[in-house]
């Protein structure tokens, strides 16, 4: 199934506009775009907690990593590079974790507030290979930018 991006983003701006606390725009966001599309297996957030760390946030699905530090895995450098991460294949990915083991692909992006701090970042998996492309990466960018832009 095809994800709808305009309708999700209108969907999550309908249910956040005006909300700042973190937390609940995050719960917001990893239910609505969980539920949007049947290749999302595990969708959530991993937040910034202290000096390179990452614990886990709201989420959709089974259960995540609690810890990730910024040198480990997919998520680990999408917080160290704050660039995208598009893996077609986690088991080709150096340094991979696997919280998952039907994990088979992996998108992940960093969650900006609106000074340019990184609040965390943005995963979802799923259990099918090359199961992600660039337009849902650039979708999902824009719907985080705008959803997290309020948060100070």
């Amino acid at each position: 199934m095809a994800n709808d991006y305009a309708t999700l983003a209108k969907t999550i701006a309908a249910l956040t506009t005006g909300e700042t606390d973190t937390v609940s725009l995050m719960a917001t966001v990893a239910c609505e775009v969980h539920q949007s599309d049947d290749r999302f297996d595990w969708t959530g957030f991993y937040r910034v907690t202290g000096p390179e760390m990452l614990k886990i946030g709201p989420y959709q699905g089974g259960h995540g990593c609690l810890t990730i530090p910024f040198s480990r895995g997919v998520c680990g450098a999408a917080a160290r590079t704050g660039e995208v991460q598009l893996v077609p294949d986690v088991e080709a990915f150096p340094g991979h974790i696997a919280c998952a083991s039907s994990t088979r692909s992996e998108l992940v992006l960093p969650v900006w507030n609106g000074k340019g701090r990184l609040l965390g970042v943005f995963d979802i998996d799923s259990d099918q290979p090359s199961a992600f492309t660039q337009e849902d990466a650039d979708a999902l960018a824009g719907i985080l930018k705008t959803t997290f832009a309020a948060v100070l």
